[in-house]
Order: structure tokens, then C-alpha cells, then sequence
């Protein structure tokens, strides 16, 4: 290949400027709408599972947090925005010991996490002409929203959210900030609404949670979500399902190393892939595309094997076969996407999974991420594919999988 195709990133993440409700709000909701307050934190306590106790200090480490009908909801880390310190020299050197699980303001981060026109250079520079941004304070599928007290409130702050997004964050942006939209999760009648309303201005995809049941919502096998799974099949919009959208993360001991459940993040993405292929929602509405963000791809073919096998053998006790009457597999293909950052197995493993499911993602700014070196990084990990399997995964699978009119 003469030259690497530009890369469009189905996974980022944008750190939402401290205006955002405050603009984008109607007048009589700012008040008890999200908001940015700047005060001391001591060091973050880990509760069981993902969240953490942020307690004030008065010697401790300057944070911007975000309050949410008079209740702190999040306070902004380092952990999950790139620290201006982090980053050094020309090109610029990514230091990632600097990513602490401390508190951070906006003046701590680089301009891209939460700037439009820093974000568009950054990637610009860094090879990549598409990035798909998955939100933080409303969190991977807006799960803020719905845990909210006030739903008129919640309501509001989701369409504020998506007019923002549509509006500000990716119009003006060259085409790089690609729309990626929230739902009132609450009721599925605003779910498909607030579908209908985006995809009118060209939205091609929303978050969704990887297993809703796990968020207190009913689940894909209970007819509640048909709706809306009807309006996204119609209207081409695919369900992004980011690790950590059910409000859990996977675990082995309640005392792991924090180590282990890094390692075990594509846990939930495997099991909601084995819900959906039994689900028959696949067949059901034959359109309907979905995408594991940050998920990694190494596990997939494994996942498929052991889906077709079960429904192979054990059809007497399970009676698959009477939802899904061809081998879960038969429903993969073009329809369900795996996203990865760095996965040099599930590579080496397409011939097992095929080349129109798999999509890169830049990650950024998490500490995941191959920003700044993504160009680099990808060109050692794709060396020995063929031209056309490379133009799928770094573009012409997300060019499908969020129906862009580009080539």
C-alpha cells in the first residue's frame, strides 16, 4: 500500500465544555441543570465495581466537578483526559504515567478533550479525518440522565446534550466530529421521538447500554426496546454499546487488583454479543447494525464457535432453533461490529470472524489511546494484510457501519 488510508475512530470521547446545558438549555432548566463548580478533593476512594468517593479537602488537589440538580455527580481526573503535562515536544511525546486517578480541572487538560477546533487539529495531525465521541459526564449511554430525579429535567438535558452535539461540537468541524447521540433511556415513546428527531438532521448512531438490565430497564428479550429497535433499523442508526454502558464493569474477586477488571473490560460486550444472537432481534429487525466500542476483537471468533456449537447440540433442552432457526454466526456478519484499540490476536484471527466486522478506534484522550502515534502504531499492526482488509478496518467499515457519505 503507497499510503496508509486515513482512519476514522469509532471510539473517542469528548470532555463536554463547561457551557454545554448552561447555553444549550431552555432558560427555565439552567438552574437545576448540569453545571461546573471548581473545589478540592482529597484522594478518590474505589467503591466495588467502577465508581469512586470523592470527598472535599481542603489541601487536596484542585478539581472541576459537575452538579447535577444541586447533587455532585462527577468530579473531572486525570485518569480519563490527556494532562497538558502529559504531553511534551515536537511531534509530541505522550507521557502516560502523568494519567493519575486524581482530580483535575480544564485548565489541567489538553485543549482537544474538550475544544472542537483543538480536537479537529489533534486528529488532523494524527492521521485520523473521523472520530465518533462518547460523551463523559452524561456517561457511556447518558446513564446520568435517567438516574436523575426530575425526568422533565432529564428530558431536557438529553435534547440539550444532542443539539450541542450536532450542532457545535460536529457541524463546523470538517466533517471530523461524527454525531453520536443520548437517549432518555426512561421511557422507550421518548427513545424512538428523540431517534426520529436526530436522524432528521443526519444522525446515524446512539449509545446504547451493552446489557440494560443491569441498569434497572427492561431487557432486548422483552419486546419493551422493539420500538426503538424498529425506528433504528428504518432509519439506519446504528446502537454503539461502549464497555461500562451497563454501569458495571467485570470482576473476578470483590478485592482484584484494579489490574483485573482493566483486563477483563470486553467481559460485558461478550456476554450482551451471545444476548443478541439468541435474542432473534437480529432477524427480527434485518437492518439493524451494532457496535462494540473499546470492546476488542480477540474474543469474538471463540464467542461464535461456542454460540453455533450450543445451538448445534444442545437444541433439546435449549430449543434455539425455534428462535433463531439458521447458526447464531449467520447473523454476525455485517451486523455486529467489534471495536479495538491495540489487538494483535483478533488480527490474526479475521479469517474466523471476516473483515467487514472489525473498526479501529483512537481512544482518545484515554489511556488507551495511540494518539499521538496513531499512524505509526497502526502501520506495524496491519503490515501483513492485504490492501483491502486494511481500507476496511481503519475506514470502509465505518464508513457502512455509520452510513457517512464519504470514501
Amino acid at each position: 500500500m503507497a499510503e496508509l488510508p486515513k482512519i476514522i475512530s469509532v471510539d473517542d470521547h469528548v470532555v463536554e465544555p463547561a457551557h454545554v446545558w448552561q447555553t444549550w438549555l431552555p432558560e427555565k432548566h439552567r438552574a437545576s441543570g448540569p453545571r461546573v463548580e471548581r473545589a478540592r478533593f482529597a484522594p478518590f476512594v474505589k467503591l466495588p465495581g467502577a465508581r469512586y468517593v470523592n470527598e472535599f479537602a481542603d489541601d487536596g488537589d484542585w478539581g472541576d466537578s459537575w452538579v447535577y440538580e444541586d447533587r455532585l455527580i462527577y468530579v473531572q481526573k486525570k485518569f480519563v483526559a490527556i494532562p497538558r503535562e502529559a504531553i511534551s515536544g515536537e511531534p509530541p511525546v505522550f507521557d502516560r504515567s502523568k494519567m493519575q486517578m486524581v482530580a483535575s480541572t480544564y485548565d489541567d487538560m489538553i485543549p482537544g478533550c474538550y475544544d472542537r477546533d483543538a480536537r479537529v487539529a489533534d486528529f488532523l495531525a494524527n492521521w485520523t479525518d473521523g472520530s465518533l465521541p462518547f460523551p463523559t459526564f452524561p456517561r457511556f449511554c447518558g446513564q446520568t440522565f435517567m438516574e436523575g430525579n426530575d425526568k422533565e429535567l432529564g428530558l431536557a438535558c438529553v435534547v440539550a446534550y444532542n443539539d450541542w452535539m450536532i450542532q457545535e461540537w460536529c457541524a463546523p468541524s470538517q466533517g471530523v466530529n461524527i454525531p453520536l447521540c443520548i437517549l432518555p433511556l426512561w421511557d422507550v415513546d421518548l427513545c424512538v421521538a428523540e431517534v426520529a428527531r436526530i436522524a432528521d438532521q443526519g444522525v446515524h448512531a446512539i449509545c446504547f447500554s451493552e446489557i440494560p438490565s443491569k441498569l434497572g430497564l427492561p431487557s432486548i428479550h422483552t419486546g419493551d426496546w422493539d420500538p426503538l429497535f424498529a425506528i433504528c433499523d428504518e432509519r439506519a442508526v446504528t446502537l454503539n454499546m461502549h464497555i461500562g454502558s451497563s454501569s458495571s464493569m467485570p470482576a473476578a474477586s470483590p478485592d482484584s487488583p484494579e489490574a483485573v477488571g482493566s483486563t477483563l473490560q470486553f467481559n460485558n460486550a461478550f456476554a450482551s454479543m451471545i444476548d443478541w444472537l439468541f435474542s432473534g432481534k437480529l432477524i427480527e429487525f434485518p437492518n439493524l447494525k451494532l457496535a462494540y466500542s473499546e470492546g476488542q476483537i480477540g474474543w469474538m471468533p471463540y464467542a461464535l464457535e461456542r454460540a453455533d456449537r450450543v445451538w448445534e447440540l444442545h437444541e433439546p433442552w435449549t430449543h434455539a432453533k425455534a428462535m433463531i432457526p439458521d447458526l447464531p454466526s449467520t447473523y454476525f456478519a455485517g451486523r455486529i461490529y467489534g471495536c479495538f484499540t491495540d489487538d494483535v490476536h483478533g488480527l490474526a484471527s479475521l479469517g474466523s470472524i471476516g473483515t467487514r466486522n472489525v473498526c479501529f478506534e483512537v481512544d482518545y484522550p484515554h489511556s488507551d489511546t495511540t494518539w499521538p502515534d496513531t499512524k505509526a502504531h497502526v502501520e506495524k499492526m496491519v503490515a501483513h494484510l492485504d490492501d483491502d482488509t486494511v481500507y476496511r478496518i481503519l475506514r470502509g467499515n465505518a464508513i457502512e457501519m455509520l452510513s457517512l457519505d464519504r470514501v
